[in-house]
């Protein structure tokens, strides 16, 4: 249990058998508190409201009160988040929702416990419902077609914010898959976007990003610094870098990188995040220099680290900052050695309470490996066993479940997410370039398929999904060369198309490189030949 959680009144239960049983024997509900270590919120609600001795008697009283920190239980926060933390479900003994609120004050929660206290009274158990996205079995299956990217550009111009950059209204979060769709399709908005992050939401003492502004001209913004965020964003001002050549966007991705092996480095791989500190933030930068930072959450979890090492390795692609590339490495020997089991399951983290296998983790671990495979050469066996578990163990009909089908509650319905099958699909294409392995397109196809159905209904934070049918229905660039670390192999990672596959130890002729664009195979012998080949058939392309 985390420290501000004891330190309230509440006699909190962790999630397991004891507590479902407690409630079914004691006949009462269940209070499930989702909360994260970086959440400011949360910290408020735990001093102003479970630190109420009336609302904490209360609670102790007539329901069985749960804590779970939303980090180290994904499957959990996804089937109870009620849109951002803290999450305040009240639930039947069964696991079943009977309601659930963000944030609550004094006067909130009381409203709220009187409510669910009515409904539990009359109805009992059968005030419990299963939320909508737990009940369909089925996704939205339609064939692979080129209008899903366009639907997806159309979305961009009309969420756009014109007056501050970025897409749709308050709150602002830097969607860092959606900049990297627009760099390549709509760049004035992406670096719209990104003058905007690098302004409102970059802290130029510390270093690394905030998590998201409150309002939508990207102020007030809400401090955490959270790994996930801050990998996404390393790899997009690098990406930006590669597209525009600005080279403020250089520098921003080599100072943040630095915040991820600094401040976030627990000393074997990427720490999970850094609380807010609204004393801190407030001091002069005078002041702050001789102030404790604040507390870092040490937990190193399998897909965030996957996004660092993804980004730190682009990072090194574009611009050759050997030091990214050494923390990335280091990584990813704790990737191989403590997390990723023979067979090929990922551990969310090293504990005894982690689960293993989860698709986000699975993915965005594919992810990086298929990236150190184009930049190091290396990782191609872990790569496939890595992809073979998640095919053989999550993959349902043609989709990926989110994790195994048992657990107490709602953890034994299926969950398809969108997201984490875009992003494994996208990365097992990535391995099916790599090895020249159509089963592994086939499979990522099909997952795309399997919501394309409703890719008319998608918005601009989707990207991924848009990205990953685009580079389905038109084969991405591909750039065979021969040994890392070759002139033509550097300047294929440089090349301003971050969709690009470069196969490195091809069997391509001493000195050469071979481009397939379009299914046109075209061979270059300087780095100078290589990027007039590629430019000239993308000016072709768009005339």
């Amino acid at each position: 249990m985390d420290d501000p959680a004891v330190e309230t009144l509440v006699e909190w239960r962790e999630w397991g058998d004891a507590a479902f049983t407690e409630a079914e024997e004691a006949k009462k509900p269940l209070l499930l508190a989702l909360s994260a270590t970086w959440c400011d919120w949360c910290h408020e609600m735990d001093a102003e409201t479970y630190a109420e001795p009336r609302i904490a008697a209360h609670l102790n009283d007539g329901f069985v009160p749960m804590r779970v920190d939303v980090d180290r239980h994904p499957r959990i926060r996804d089937r109870y988040n009620m849109g951002g933390f803290p999450s305040t479900v009240f639930l039947t003994p069964e696991g079943k929702l009977i309601s659930g609120a963000g944030f609550l004050a004094q006067g909130g929660m009381r409203q709220v416990l009187d409510s669910v206290r009515r409904a539990w009274d009359s109805k009992g158990t059968s005030a419990g419902r299963v939320p909508r996205a737990l009940q369909d079995a089925d996704t939205p299956q339609a064939p692979l077609s080129p209008t899903i990217e366009g639907e997806l550009f159309a979305q961009l111009a009309g969420e756009f914010d014109t007056e501050h950059g970025g897409w749709g209204d308050a709150p602002k979060f830097p969607l860092a898959r959606t900049i990297e769709f627009a760099l390549k399709r709509e760049q004035q908005q992406a670096i719209r976007t990104l003058d905007a992050i690098q302004s409102h939401l970059y802290d130029d003492f510390d270093g690394g990003f905030f998590r998201f502004a409150a309002d939508a001209d990207w102020s007030n913004p809400h401090r955490e610094k959270v790994l996930d965020v801050n990998a996404a964003l390393v790899r997009t001002f690098a990406t930006a870098y590669r597209y525009t050549g600005h080279e403020e966007y250089k520098e921003t991705a080599k100072t943040s990188a630095k915040f991820l092996t600094t401040t976030l480095w627990n000393g074997e791989a990427f720490a999970g995040s850094q609380r807010p500190d609204d004393e801190y933030y407030g001091l002069p930068l005078e002041d702050r220099a001789n102030a404790d930072e604040p507390q870092v959450d040490e937990t190193a979890f399998a897909d965030w680290n996957g996004l660092a090492i993804d980004a730190l390795l682009t990072l090194y692609a574009a611009t050759g900052h050997e030091q990214s590339k050494a923390f990335a490495e280091r990584a990813l020997r704790y990737l191989s050695d403590t997390l990723i089991a023979d067979n090929g399951a990922v551990a969310h983290f090293d504990g005894e309470e982690s689960e293993s296998g989860l698709l986000a983790d699975q993915a965005r671990v594919l992810d990086a490996l298929t990236t150190a495979m184009q930049v190091l050469g290396e990782y191609e066996s872990l790569a496939r066993t890595v992809a073979d578990y998640t095919i053989e163990h999550r993959r349902d009909g043609t989709s990926f479940l989110d994790g195994p089908t048992d657990g107490l509650g709602l953890l034994s319905l299926p969950l398809r997410p969108l997201d984490a099958n875009a992003e494994f699909a996208d990365a097992l294409l990535d391995l099916a370039l790599l090895t020249d392995n159509d089963t592994y397109r086939t499979v990522a196809r099909e997952a795309i398929e399997a919501f394309a159905g409703a890719a008319d209904r998608m918005n601009v934070q989707v990207a991924g999904y848009a990205t990953t049918a685009a580079r389905l229905t038109d084969a991405p660039l591909t750039v065979s060369v021969g040994a890392v670390g070759s002139p033509l192999h550097l300047a294929a990672l440089q090349l301003p198309d971050h969709e690009k596959i470069v196969i490195p130890e091809s069997d391509v002729a001493p000195g050469t490189a071979r481009v397939t664009i379009d299914g046109e195979r075209h061979t270059v012998e300087t780095p100078d030949e290589l990027l007039a080949t590629v430019t000239a058939t993308e000016q072709t392309d768009e005339e």
